[in-house]
C-alpha cells in the first residue's frame, strides 16, 4: 500500500463534499514512550486508509496527538484496533460538538520531535508531574473563587473568538512562546490557585507539568480541554462558563459553544468571529472577516492580495517564482498580524 496521499487537494475537497457518509469528528492524545514513531506512523496510514479515517495526527518519541475524521460506520472496528496496542488502551476520546463530518478532506500522519511544539527541554523537569484534572462541573465551580487565576494556555488567534469568562489570554502567536509569557506575568502568583485550559487538554498536560516545576502550588487543568468541556455541559445541564467559539484545527475553523460574539471583523470591526485565510494562495493570512468584507474583497486580506488573487493561474505562479524566499507574503512562518483597518484606511485615502 502506498504510505501517503498522492490526489491533489482541490479533487480531494470535491470528494469529501460529494460524500454521503456520516463521520464523527474525534481528537485524542496521549504522551507514552515510542520506541519508533516512523513504524507506528506506517502502520497505522495503512490501517486507517483502510477504514476510509481522514485527519491530521502527529507521532513522537513521547506520544500521538490526533485529529481525525472517523465514517460512523468504522468507528468500532477504529477503536478495537487502536485500544489493542497496550500504549493507546482506553485513550479518551474528544468528539466535536458541531459536526457535519467534513472537517478534513485526507488522511496525514506526521513523525515529529513532538507531539506539541514547546521549546522545552524535558529532561530538565518531570512531564508527568501534571496539575489536577478537573471536570466541567469542577472547573466551573474553582472559577467561582474570585482569587483563581484563569490561564488560556492557546493562541492569540483562538482566544480572540472564544475564552471562558475572566481568563487571562497571552497575546502569543505559538505555544512555545506563550509559556514564558504566562510564566512572568505570574511570577508572584505561585501561592494561587491556577486553572489552565486549551482545545483538547494536550496542552495544558505539558504546561501544568512545567509550571509546578517552576513552584507554582494549585495547578489545575480543563480534563480533555475544552472540546471536552462542551460535552460534559449539555450532558449534565450546566451553565456555560465558555463564551463564543473554539477555535479548532481543521476545515472547519471553529465550533459555536455559545451565541456570544466576543471578535470583531479586522477589515471593518463589525461584530463577526468568522476565521478564514486569504485567497491569495501566495499569502493564506489568518484573519477575521464579516461577509459584508468577504464580497468586497472577494475573501483577501488587502487590496494587493485582491490584486493577485484575480489574475490568471500562470500569472500568480511567475509572482511567486520570481519572490525570494524572504519576501514571501506566506505568514504561516511568523503569524504576520497586520492592522487591516488601517491599510485598508491608508488605501482608501489615496485613491
Amino acid at each position: 500500500m502506498l504510505l501517503q496521499n498522492r490526489v491533489n487537494k482541490k479533487e480531494l475537497k470535491k470528494r469529501i463534499q460529494e460524500e454521503t457518509i456520516k463521520r464523527i469528528t474525534v481528537s485524542f492524545y496521549r504522551y507514552v514512550i515510542i520506541e519508533n514513531p516512523t513504524e507506528l506512523r506506517d502502520q497505522l496510514f495503512a490501517q486507517w486508509m483502510k477504514l476510509n479515517i481522514l485527519g491530521r495526527i502527529y507521532v513522537a518519541h513521547e506520544g500521538i496527538n490526533a485529529q481525525m475524521s472517523v465514517p460512523e460506520a468504522s468507528w468500532d472496528e477504529f477503536k478495537t484496533q487502536l485500544y489493542a496496542d497496550i500504549k493507546f488502551k482506553d485513550v479518551p476520546f474528544k468528539i466535536a460538538v458541531e459536526d457535519d463530518g467534513k472537517s478534513f478532506y485526507k488522511l496525514t500522519i506526521k513523525v515529529r520531535a513532538k507531539i506539541v511544539a514547546d521549546g522545552l527541554a524535558d529532561d530538565t523537569f518531570d512531564v508527568t508531574n501534571v496539575g489536577n484534572h478537573l471536570t466541567a462541573k469542577q472547573f466551573n465551580e474553582a472559577m467561582e473563587n474570585p482569587d483563581t487565576i484563569i490561564v488560556d494556555m492557546r493562541n492569540h488567534y483562538e482566544s480572540e473568538v472564544g475564552k471562558f469568562v475572566g481568563a487571562i489570554t497571552p497575546d502569543a502567536d505559538t505555544f512555545r512562546e506563550e509559556l514564558p509569557i504566562v510564566l512572568e506575568e505570574l511570577k508572584d502568583k505561585k501561592d494561587k490557585k491556577i486553572l489552565m485550559y486549551c482545545t483538547g487538554g494536550v496542552r495544558c498536560e505539558k504546561a501544568s507539568a512545567y509550571f509546578k516545576h517552576h513552584g507554582f502550588q494549585d495547578v489545575n487543568q480543563l480534563h480533555g480541554g475544552i472540546i471536552d468541556y462542551v460535552r460534559q455541559i449539555k450532558a449534565e445541564n450546566l451553565p456555560s462558563k465558555f463564551i463564543g467559539k473554539n477555535f479548532v484545527f481543521d476545515e472547519r475553523v471553529g465550533e459555536r459553544i455559545t451565541d456570544d460574539v466576543i471578535a470583531h471583523c479586522h477589515q471593518c470591526g463589525e461584530a463577526c468571529d468568522t476565521h478564514v485565510n486569504c485567497a491569495n494562495d501566495d499569502c493564506h493570512l489568518l484573519f477575521i472577516q464579516c461577509e459584508k468584507c468577504a464580497e468586497k474583497m472577494n475573501g483577501c486580506c488587502t487590496p494587493e492580495c485582491q490584486h493577485i488573487a484575480a489574475l490568471p493561474l500562470e500569472e500568480q505562479k511567475k509572482i511567486r517564482k520570481g519572490r525570494k524566499k524572504e519576501d514571501s507574503l506566506s505568514v504561516y512562518k511568523s503569524r504576520l498580524r497586520p492592522n487591516l483597518r488601517d491599510v485598508l484606511a491608508k488605501r482608501e485615502e489615496g485613491k
